[in-house]
C-alpha cells in the first residue's frame, strides 16, 4: 500500500507574526519558518503505519515555493520514502491546493492520502475535505485514531459527544488531529540520509491545473488590543456597564 502525505510550509508555531505596515498581509522576511505541526503529525502517522508493515512507500508531498523543499526533506527525515513539489510563486488557496493534490494522486495512485486537519497560518481546514470532494473518495476528519487492515482504514475521531469510529474503503481521505499521536524527534543521520532521498519538482502546468486564486485578500489587520480589567462596587455597577459600556446584554 502507498500512502500519500500532504505538508505545507508555514511560519513557525513559536514566531510571532507581525502585520505589514501597508495591510496587505503578514511580513515573512527573515522569520523562521517550518513544517505545519498537523502536517508533521500526518508524516509521524504514515511513517508508523509503514512500519507497522501496513504500508509499504511514504511518498510525502507540499505544494508551494522552492523553500518548501526544506519541509519535505524534513518530512524524509521522519521517514518519508520519496518526495514531490509541485512549485508555483503563485498565491495558493485550499481549492488550488486540492487541486494540484488530486492531480498528484491520479498520478501516484496511493491508497491512503492523510493530511493535517488544517494549517496554522489560515486555519482554512478546507483541503482534505476538497481533496475527497475531487478524488470521490470517502473521508474521515479529526482523526485521533487510525488502523489499517483487509482494504480498510479505522478510524477514530473526536466529536462534540464524545469519539465515533468510522470504516472507509480504501483509497480514502484522512485529516490528522492533534491527539492522534506525537511525532518524533529527527536525529542528525536522519537529516543525512534524508538528503540522498529522491525529491522530484514539477509545475501545476505540467499537472494541467490552473492554480489561479479566486478569493481576493482586501486587508489584513492586527485584532484589537484587549483593554485592561477594572473592579465594580457591586452587580448594580456591573449590570450597568454591561448592559451601556460593553452592550453584552
Amino acid at each position: 500500500m502507498k500512502i500519500l502525505v500532504c505538508v505545507k510550509r508555514v511560519v513557525d508555531y513559536n514566531v510571532k507574526v507581525r502585520v505589514k505596515s501597508d495591510n496587505t498581509g503578514v511580513d515573512l522576511a527573515n522569520v523562521k519558518m517550518s513544517m505545519n505541526p498537523f502536517d508533521e503529525i500526518a508524516v509521524e502517522e504514515a511513517v508508523r503505519l509503514k512500519e507497522k508493515g501496513a504500508a509499504s512507500e511514504v511518498v510525502a508531498v507540499s505544494c508551494g515555493v522552492a523553500a518548501c523543499q526544506e519541509t519535505l526533506r524534513t518530512a524524509l527525515a521522519i521517514g518519508a520514502d520519496r518526495a514531490v513539489l509541485a512549485e508555483t510563486d503563485a498565491e495558493l488557496q485550499p481549492l488550488a491546493v486540492a487541486k494540484l493534490l488530486k492531480a498528484l494522486a491520479d498520478k501516484e495512485q496511493p491508497q491512503l492520502v492523510i493530511l493535517g486537519k488544517q494549517a496554522i497560518d489560515d486555519d482554512a481546514n478546507q483541503t482534505g475535505q476538497m481533496l475527497a470532494a475531487l478524488l470521490d473518495w470517502p473521508q474521515a476528519t479529526f482523526a485521533s485514531k487510525v488502523e489499517v487492515a483487509d482494504g480498510k482504514a479505522t478510524v477514530t475521531r473526536e466529536v462534540d459527544g464524545g469519539l465515533e469510529t468510522l470504516s472507509l474503503a480504501l483509497p480514502a481521505i484522512v485529516t490528522t488531529d492533534l491527539r492522534l499521536n506525537e511525532p518524533r524527534y529527527v536525529t542528525l543521520p536522519n537529516i543525512m540520509k534524508a538528503k540522498k532521498k529522491p525529491l522530484e519538482t514539477v509545475k501545476p502546468e505540467d499537472l494541467g491545473v490552473d492554480v489561479e486564486p479566486r478569493l481576493k485578500t482586501l486587508k489584513v489587520s492586527e485584532p484589537p488590543k484587549r483593554c485592561a480589567g477594572i473592579k465594580v462596587a457591586d452587580v448594580a455597577a456591573l449590570v450597568d456597564k454591561l448592559k451601556n459600556e460593553a452592550k453584552a446584554i
